[in-house]
C-alpha cells in the first residue's frame, strides 16, 4: 500500500504529532528536493507538533515534475529515515501540504505566492539555480531563467523572476511582503538574494526595486545536514520499516543544524523547538561550515571519486585519504576567527565521525558536481585568508589540483563521466590535451573564479601544477602522500 493520510503505521515509526489538515499553509518553498525534506520540512514538522500554527508548506519544483508526482498521491507525507553510526529510525513528516511543479501547476504556485496567508518563501535551488553574476552580485543575464524572465517578467520561470513577480503582486494588492529565506550554502545568503532581486527588479520592474531593497526581510541562514540521494535501497528500507511503499522517502544523518538570523517581520514557526538557533549574526557559523564541512567535502569528493571511492564512508576507510581529510579540516579551521562556544578541534572530530558513518551512502560523484559554483567560497576564500596569514597553502593547493584533475572528465582507467557543472563546456575546452601547467593557467583565467591574490601567487600556482602533474601522470593514488 502507498503511504497516505489513511495509512496505519507500526509503533516503531514516529508520525506527525498534530493533525496536518488542521493547519494552513504559511510557507511556500522553491526547490522541492531531498535536502528541503530532510531539513526545513523536518524542523517545521516538529514546530507544528510543539506550538501549532498555520505554517505548513506548499512545495514547488521549478523544473522536474518528479517531486510532485512522488508526494501528491501520498497527501504530502513522506518518510524520513535518520541513520546514526549505530541505529536507524523512521519518521513520517506531515509539514508539506501541497507539492507542485511550476510548469503544470503555475496557477496554484502564483496564487500561493500572492496569498495573504503566505508569510515566508524559502528557497533551496543550489548555487547554480539563482543566476548570480559573482563579479557584480547582481543577475547573470546569460543564465537561461534570468534571460527569459527579464524578457517576459509576467510569466516567470526562475527564482528571481518568481519572487519579484510575487512581491510586486502583493504590493499592488496592499499586502505585506513575505520574508525571503535562502537555505542554500552561499556566503551571506540573505544579502546575496536581496542583491539579486533588487538588480532583477531594477532591470524588469523598476517601480518596486526600492520596496524590495528597503521593506523585504532577507534573513541569513546556515544549514547543515548530510542528505544522500535516494536509492533503491532507501525505498526498500522504508517498506521494511513502515510497511508501505513511499516514492518520496529519503534518508539522512541523525545530526542536523540550522542557524538563522532572527528577522521575520510577519512571524515564523517555532523552529527553535526543533533545535534551530536564532542569532544576530550568522556569518561566523556560516564560514565555519562552508570552510570545514563543505570545503573538506569537496576535496574528498574529487580525490575520493578519482581513487575509486563511491561513497564518503569509503574515503574515510582509506588511511591516506582519511589523513588528507583531517589535514584539510585543520587548515580550514586555522583560517577562522575564534567563535564563542565552539571548539574547532571538536567540530573537526565530529565531522570525521559523520563522514565515517557507514549507513550514509553519500556519493562522492554527487558532491563533486557544480565545482565552479562551490570552489570560490569552500576552497579559494579560505586559501586567500591562509595566504594573508602566512599559513600553509599546500592543503588548498591539493584540493584545487584534485578539482582540476576531476575536470578532465575521465578516471585513471580512462572511464568517462559527465562533470555536471554549469561551465562544463568551458572546462572541457580549456583542459583538453593540455599540460598540467597549461591546465592551471587556463582554469585560473575563468571569470569570477580565482581571486587575484591567488591567481598572481606563482608559488601557489606551482604547488597546484606539481600536484596535478602527479595526478595525471601517475594517478590520484600517488598524489595522496604529497605534503
Amino acid at each position: 500500500m502507498r503511504l497516505n493520510a489513511q495509512s496505519t503505521l507500526p509503533d516503531s515509526v514516529a508520525r506527525p504529532g498534530y493533525m496536518p489538515s488542521d493547519h494552513g499553509v504559511g510557507i511556500v518553498h522553491l526547490g522541492l528536493g531531498a535536502f528541503h525534506k530532510a531539513h526545513q520540512a523536518a524542523y517545521t514538522d516538529t514546530a507544528l507538533a510543539h506550538s501549532g500554527g498555520d505554517w505548513r508548506i506548499a512545495g514547488v519544483s521549478l523544473r522536474s515534475p518528479e517531486p510532485a508526482a512522488q508526494l501528491a498521491p501520498q497527501d504530502g507525507l513522506f518518510t524520513l529515515i535518520e541513520r546514526s553510526a549505530t541505529s536507524s529510525t523512521a519518521r513520517v513528516i506531515g509539514a508539506i501540504a501541497h507539492a507542485w511543479c511550476l510548469g503544470p501547476d503555475r496557477a496554484s504556485v502564483l496564487a500561493a505566492l500572492a496569498a495573504p496567508a503566505t508569510r515566508i518563501v524559502s528557497v533551496t535551488v543550489t548555487e547554480k539555480g539563482y543566476g548570480i553574476d559573482r563579479s557584480t552580485g547582481g543577475v547573470d543575464t546569460a543564465h537561461p531563467a534570468i534571460a527569459q524572465d527579464l524578457a517576459t517578467p509576467d510569466t516567470p520561470v526562475g527564482v528571481a523572476g518568481l519572487l519579484v513577480w510575487a512581491l510586486k503582486a502583493r504590493r499592488l494588492a496592499g499586502l505585506a511582503p513575505f520574508t525571503v529565506l535562502c537555505c542554500d550554502n552561499l556566503p551571506d545568503n540573505g544579502a546575496m538574494l536581496r542583491g539579486l532581486l533588487v538588480d532583477f527588479a531594477r532591470r524588469a520592474v523598476p517601480e518596486i526595486a526600492d520596496h524590495i531593497a528597503n521593506d523585504v526581510a532577507f534573513p541569513a541562514t546556515m544549514v547543515d545536514r548530510i542528505t544522500p540521494a535516494t536509492t533503491d535501497a532507501t525505498l526498500a528500507a522504508v517498506v521494511q520499516m513502515t510497511g508501505h511503499d513511499d516514492a518520496a522517502a529519503i534518508e539522512t544523518e541523525a545530526f542536523s543544524q540550522w542557524v538563522i538570523e532572527d528577522h521575520f517581520p510577519t512571524g515564523r514557526p517555532d523552529w527553535e523547538s526543533a533545535g534551530a538557533m536564532f542569532v544576530s549574526d550568522v556569518k561566523p557559523y556560516e564560514e565555519m561550515k562552508l570552510r570545514m564541512l563543505n570545503g573538506t567535502h569537496s576535496m574528498l569528493a574529487y580525490a575520493g571519486f578519482l581513487s575509486g571511492c563511491t561513497h564518503v564512508a569509503d574515503v574515510m576507510r582509506k588511511p591516506a585519504l582519511n589523513a588528507l581529510v583531517r589535514r584539510h579540516l585543520a587548515a580550514a579551521a586555522a583560517t577562522l576567527p575564534l567563535l564563542a562556544g565552539v571548539d574547532f578541534a571538536a567540530y573537526a572530530d565530529a565531522l570525521v565521525a559523520r563522514f565515517s558513518n557507514p549507513h550514509l551512502h553519500h556519493q562522492t560523484y554527487q558532491i563533486a558536481m557544480d565545482g565552479t559554483e562551490k570552489l570560490p567560497q569552500r576552497i579559494l576564500a579560505p586559501a586567500v585568508d591562509a595566504q594573508t596569514a602566512g599559513q600553509p597553502l599546500a592543503p588548498f593547493a591539493f584540493a584545487v589540483a584534485a578539482w582540476m584533475r576531476y575536470t578532465l572528465g575521465h578516471t585513471d582507467a580512462g572511464e568517462r563521466y559527465a562533470l555536471r557543472d554549469p561551465r562544463e563546456d568551458a572546462l572541457t575546452n580549456l583542459t583538453r590535451g593540455q599540460s598540467p601547467a597549461a591546465i592551471v593557467a587556463n582554469l585560473v583565467t575563468l571569470p569570477g573564479l580565482f581571486p587575484d591574490a591567488l591567481a598572481r601567487d606563482s608559488a601557489f600556482l606551482q604547488m597546484i601544477i606539481d600536484r596535478l602533474g602527479v595526478m595525471i601522470s601517475k594517478g590520484m593514488g600517488h598524489a595522496l602522500d604529497i605534503e
